[in-house]
Parts: C-alpha cells; structure tokens; sequence
C-alpha cells in the first residue's frame, strides 16, 4: 500500500498510538501545555455507542466487533489445546470502555516487589499519591482514597439479591466481610466499588479525554491503525497508519508514544523491528534493533467460570435488554442497568499461598456465562469466577 506524507497536517510534538486507559491519560496530561500539540491514534471508533454508557450494556459489548479486537489464544497444550477468548477494548477508551468496572489496585507489597526487583519509584508509598490523585470516590477522600480526581469510582446503584446471599454465604464459611477492598485489609468478600460516575461507565475516556477534547492542542484520530514506527538515526520520528484504506506517514518532533497495550504494542514494535532478530527476519522485517525479549513474558491470570443452577428467580436472565435499559434511562440511571454485572466477589487465600496476601479472586454474577462471559446461558443461575491472582506461567 502507498504511503501519503502527512505534509498538509499539522506537526505534531507527540504521537500517542492507542487511545486506551494509559493513552487517554497521557494525552490528556500532555496537552495541558498549550505549546505543545498532541495526537492520539485510535484504531477504533469514537466511544458513542449507548452499551458502552450503560453499565450492564457489557453483556452486549463482550460479541460486538467494531468495539472489540476478539482475541483467541494460540493453543495451549495443557488445556487439550483449547484456544481462549481474549477480548481487548477496541474503541476510545480501550478496555476501560468494555470491562466490568471493579475498581481493584494492588497490595501494596506487589508494588513494594517492582521496586525491589529494580522499578525505582514505583514503591508503594510513591504510587499511593498518584491513586488518590486519580481517583473521585463518592465515600469522599482519607489516607488510602482521592474525592476529587477524574476517575468516578463509587458503589453500586443497584444490587442481585443473589450478590447479597454470595457474601453471606462467604461470611458464613468464615471469610470476612470486607466493605472496601481498596482498604487497609484486601482479604474478606463484599461488594465491589465501580468505575462509575452518576451511574454511567466512567472510562478513561470520559474520565480524562472527554473534558478536553476541544483543546486546539489535541488532535484525536479515530478509525487510525499504526502500522509501523519510522526511524531516524536510530530516534523514532513517526507513526505510519492507516485510515479508510489510506496509508499515511505522521512525523513527530518529539516522541512516539506506544499505549497499544499488551498485545498491540509489542506487536506494533516487531513490525517496525524492534523485537529478536531471526523472527524477525524470518517475516521479512528489517531489524532495527535486537530486542528478545519484546512478544516474550507475556503474563495473564488464569480464569475458571463455575455455573448453578438458581431455584429462586431473580437473575438477570430474568429481565429482557429492553426493560433493562428503559428502566435504567427512565430512573435517572438506576435499576438493573446500572449494574457491573459482577457485583459482588472476594480475595481469599488458598492453602497454597506462599505469603500473607492472598492468591485467589472471586467475580460473582447473577446470571449463567460461559469462557469468560462470550456466551451467555439462558435460564435461572449464576457464575462464580476464581481467579489465581500470581501465576509462575509465561508466554
């Protein structure tokens, strides 16, 4: 495909590919000096679409392609060479605009262990600061959460009565009933607080894109696929892309910021090759730079879905998509619609656990799922996902 220089747009001093959670924010921080102009690529579309506003909308966005890359994993031998369902956020916003919301942070020992392993500044002590810079929690601020920051989180409008009855059963077989997992203490089962904000998703695009948009120092381009990174003297100088079946070239005089994510941005750098040289030349790349450790370490929790059978009827099954998403408009963004879907869950330490933090997570849903929310069960029942939390495999 021919490649058109971009000499009839304007220079830009930054060029951010992939408009998800780390490029919304780093585009909005960026344009926050007028002197500097900012362009934000986006292979997806804008974050228009309703479902993506509506909290319970998720269980139409899991299928929806336009808004989702759809990932499936190569085989994995030891699991009868099954290939897995990887959804990833494809739209403004990324998967901050699909997810199911749980506002979750780590220990602060995870962080404590970067720091430790060589990632200076990145201690929990320093990342604290920046977690409460972020975050607008409707329980107001303290020592562990922000009450003005950009980011809505608070609690749920709306609640299953089956999310109920999983805490108690969970106080019940002795786990704590934790209200704030984000707390002193993450240990114990509760309900989930949202990234939410008067009951409507907020992703990092409404949390941080949304409100500058109109900056003239901020240029965003939906529908842009980076293709490859272009080099000079060895510096990245720009991005070529793609766009309604046109290839450009973008230079930037400054940097080239990659935000594509786990997949996208390695991929994006091998094939502009920055990645291990007899791969890539074995794709007819040109080595840039030897680089063997970029699409190596990949690293993912392991997710099992558990489904029952309900005997009282009042999962989500039970409600079509439109009385969800009437009742949810007509009650100022209340009712079912309101809901994440996986209200309630917990983290628990298993008899494996090689330290005091726990190991396992659980995403309770009051409804029937199957390989990680791609197809919905009809009928009365609910789900339970555990999630091993620390897992020694590398891909």
């Amino acid at each position: 495909m021919p490649v058109r220089p971009a000499s009839a747009a304007p220079t830009f001093d930054y060029i951010i590919v992939g408009a998800g959670s780390a490029g919304c924010v780093l585009a909005h921080r960026l344009s926050e000096d007028p002197a500097v102009r900012v362009l934000l690529l986006e292979a997806g579309p804008r974050d228009w679409h309703p479902f993506i506003h509506m909290p319970a909308g998720l269980a139409k966005l899991v299928n929806r392609k336009g808004v989702n890359w759809n990932y499936d994993t190569a085989p994995e031998a030891n699991l009868d060479n099954r290939r897995l369902w990887w959804p990833r956020g494809k739209v403004l916003g990324g998967s901050s605009s699909i997810n199911a919301m749980c506002y979750i942070r780590g220990l602060p020992d995870d962080y404590d262990a970067w720091a430790a392993a060589g990632a200076t500044g990145w201690d929990w002590h320093a990342a604290l600061p920046y977690f409460r810079r972020s975050e607008g929690n409707t329980r107001g601020a303290n020592a562990l959460h922000g009450g003005d920051g950009p980011l809505g989180v608070s609690d749920l409008r709306h609640v299953n009565p089956l999310s109920q009855a999983f805490i108690e059963a969970g106080t019940q077989a002795g786990y704590p009933h934790n209200p704030d997992f984000n707390g002193p203490v993450q240990e114990g089962v509760g309900l989930y607080q949202v990234t939410q904000r008067d009951g409507a998703r907020c992703s990092a695009a409404a949390a941080y894109l949304a409100p500058v948009r109109k900056r003239a120092n901020l240029t965003v381009v939906t529908g842009a696929l980076a293709r490859r990174i272009t080099f000079e003297h060895g510096r990245a100088s720009g991005v070529i892309y793609t766009t309604r079946g046109t290839a450009y070239h973008q230079p930037a005089t400054r940097e080239v910021v990659l935000c594509g994510g786990a997949i996208n941005s390695p991929q994006l750098l091998m094939l502009s090759g920055i990645g291990p040289a007899a791969q890539l030349r074995a794709h007819g790349i040109d080595v840039v730079h030897d680089a063997p450790q970029v699409g190596a370490n990949l690293q993912d929790h392991l997710d099992i879905c558990t489904l029952w059978h309900s005997t009282q009827r009042v999962t989500y099954d039970r409600l079509s998509d439109a009385r969800i998403g009437f009742d949810y408009y007509l009650r100022g963004r209340r009712g079912a619609g309101s809901s994440n879907i996986a209200e309630a869950g917990g983290f628990v330490r298993s008899p494996l656990a090689t330290d005091a933090r726990p190991d396992i997570q659980f995403h309770f849903v009051p409804a029937m799922l199957d390989d990680h929310g791609r197809h919905r069960l009809p009928g009365d029942g609910y789900t339970l996902h555990a999630c091993f939390l620390r897992p020694r495999s590398r891909g």
